[in-house]
């Protein structure tokens, strides 16, 4: 994953944490979600794959300023984030990386789910 990072930086001047995880872990990500009625609006539902285990304190903040039916859950190492109004329009999803305070990556469901396609397809090759 190191090399990946170091790749970008020097190609394509990003610099990101790089997360990693394998079909089957993906396949669980998508079946834990919590909030199994939002995948009908994917774009207001995200998976963010963390880094390591936040801080419950740090969690419970972020909880804290969720507006307008916005949601956070932590399962293990995945934050499942709904806003149904909007991730742009939300308190919660502006606060959600510096506030969480672990590296991660966050995709909206349609991502998740083309990810998952992806993947699967590129076994059965």
């Amino acid at each position: 994953m190191a090399q990946v990072a170091a790749l970008c930086a020097v190609r394509f001047s990003f610099c990101k944490d790089i997360h990693v995880r394998s079909r089957a872990e993906w396949v669980e990500l998508v079946a834990r979600s919590p909030f199994p009625a939002a995948t009908a609006a994917p774009t207001s539902l995200h998976a963010a794959v963390l880094a390591q285990d936040p801080d419950p304190a740090r969690i419970a903040a972020l909880q804290a300023v969720a507006e307008n039916g916005d949601e956070l859950l932590v399962l293990g190492r995945v934050a499942y984030l709904h806003t149904p109004r909007g991730f742009g329009r939300s308190k919660l999803a502006a606060r959600f990386d510096k506030g969480l305070g672990v590296p991660n990556t966050a995709r909206n469901w349609n991502t998740v789910l083309r990810l998952l396609h992806l993947v699967t397809e590129a076994e059965r090759d």
